[in-house]
């Protein structure tokens, strides 16, 4: 199966391509034109590591199937060496699919870990720069997919003060020479699109160049992170065994399109709730076809992962929807004026597959509250705010509760945290929940002061790093 270009389906790549080169012409993206359906009901039995091939086999990608055992088997360092996913049932027709059993202790693990083999083993003996722009959880996940791989070299850019202190901890105290974190003055928005600017710059794929170094991306503009998102959802309905709707909090649209996949390629999938924080640009979309960023301003809020207004991944689902010259036609609408509207007959297509609503931050630290028993983090409770309770539904939980600690203490003590360390172990013996390792670890080491930059200089910056 190729990949096309979002925005012209006659520019085609192979996946092993659009792993190394995730860019299409135009900033545009790689999506399937077409995806493979499989019967669920003969998917029921198979282990994790088992169904996973049987959807990854169906791709028919130019890429042989014993290296994708190899990127699977990353999933035996996950918390159960059998699964990497936690199916937990709250009642009769309540689950939530806990994502966040790697390394990290976020939903990213479960598609960067498979994807930094496969990049690896594709690049043969050629150098690569992976860069990625995250709002918290990508980034950590990123670093630590490819620490210490050889002819590899991993940028990560992040906001400064735009993620919580955990996930910004996860990123500058790694140690691995072959990592560099960067703050930027900005928000999410400005990093993801300063990470695209980099892709598409001559300028700087040519200086890499001199250095032998190619240019990559593991951000889920790359197709690669996009195949493990729809391997969970998938997986999750058939374990499930009944026709559910699967509510999802969302902001850069990267799960929830894995989800879509999902449900297009047979998994027994109803609606897809989309679960916004109070950067309600999605909500705004699925509710009124209107993407409208004219007079709108990033919010920081408790779910800082979610604190997005431009959603990439939006684009593959146009594509899917309406194909290439409609979708060119809107991108270039939103980069030239900021604003795009579906008529009725496609928000009504929309529709079809999709709801959504935003939730407050007062209204998630309520559902921190409501929920107390099962310590949930501010991203996952955003997804109460669609639950009906008379309806099967899997909500997906994106990260565990220990990377934001202050929010989680501030909704379940009411009051501020003080010392985030002291915190999290009295959150963790008083709901006797364990705190892992890789998390309580960072409250130990020395604290760097980290001095953002500005996006001007985030090139020279790279480059510099990439001679020494």
């Amino acid at each position: 199966m190729l990949l096309h270009s979002t925005q012209n389906i006659n520019e085609t790549s192979n996946f092993s391509d659009a792993l190394l080169n995730p860019s299409a012409e135009n900033n545009a993206l790689y999506a399937p034109l077409n995806l493979p359906r499989l019967d669920f009901k003969q998917l029921r039995n198979l282990s994790y590591t088992e169904f996973a091939l049987k959807i990854i086999e169906a791709f028919d990608f130019d890429l042989d199937l014993e290296i994708f055992k190899k990127a699977l088997k990353t999933y035996e360092n996950f918390d159960d060496a059998s699964c990497p996913i936690n199916l937990k049932k709250i009642n009769e027709n309540l689950y939530i699919n806990e994502l966040y059993h790697g390394p990290t202790r976020a939903f990213k693990d479960m598609a960067l870990q498979p994807f930094g083999v496969l990049l690896e083993y594709l690049k043969k003996d050629n150098s690569y720069l992976i860069m990625c722009a995250t709002s918290g959880d990508t980034g950590p996940a990123t670093l630590k997919s490819f620490e210490n791989k050889k002819n590899i070299k991993v940028v990560c850019i992040y906001p400064d003060n735009g993620t919580s202190k955990t996930q910004a901890l996860q990123m500058i105290h790694t140690k691995a020479d072959n990592l560099k974190s960067i703050a930027i003055k900005g928000n999410f928005d400005d990093a993801q699109n300063a990470l695209k600017t980099l892709l598409q710059d001559d300028d700087f794929k040519n200086i890499l160049k001199q250095e032998k170094f190619n240019l990559s991306a593991a951000n889920s503009v790359n197709f690669g992170r996009i195949l493990f998102q729809i391997i969970y959802h998938y997986y999750a309905s058939v374990k499930i065994n009944q026709k559910i709707d699967i509510i999802i909090p969302s902001g850069n649209f990267g799960d929830a399109l894995g989800a879509y996949y999902a449900k297009k390629m047979g998994a027994n999938i109803a609606k897809i709730k989309i679960a916004s924080n109070s950067n309600n640009i999605l909500s705004e979309f699925f509710n009124t076809g209107k993407y409208d960023l004219r007079n709108k301003t990033l919010q920081k809020t408790i779910s800082p992962a979610m604190d997005i207004l431009i959603s990439s991944n939006i684009e593959r689902l146009l594509f899917d929807k309406f194909k290439d010259e409609r979708t060119k036609n809107l991108m270039q609408m939103l980069k030239n004026q900021k604003f795009y509207e579906l008529t009725q007959e496609e928000l009504k297509l929309l529709k079809e597959d999709f709801e959504a609503d935003f939730c407050t931050d007062e209204e998630c630290m309520q559902y921190i509250r409501d929920y107390q028993d099962h310590l949930l983090d501010p991203h996952t409770c955003t997804c109460f705010k669609m639950l009906n309770l008379n309806t099967p539904t899997l909500i997906t939980s994106t990260a565990q509760w220990s990377k934001f600690t202050p929010s989680m203490y501030k909704a379940l003590f009411d009051k501020e945290c003080i010392n985030e360390k002291e915190a999290m172990k009295e959150l963790a013996k008083k709901f006797h929940q364990p705190i892992h390792k890789n998390i309580i670890s960072l409250f130990e080491k020395e604290d760097l002061k980290i001095i953002p930059c500005k996006i001007n200089d985030l090139k020279q910056i790279i480059i510099d790093w990439i001679k020494q």
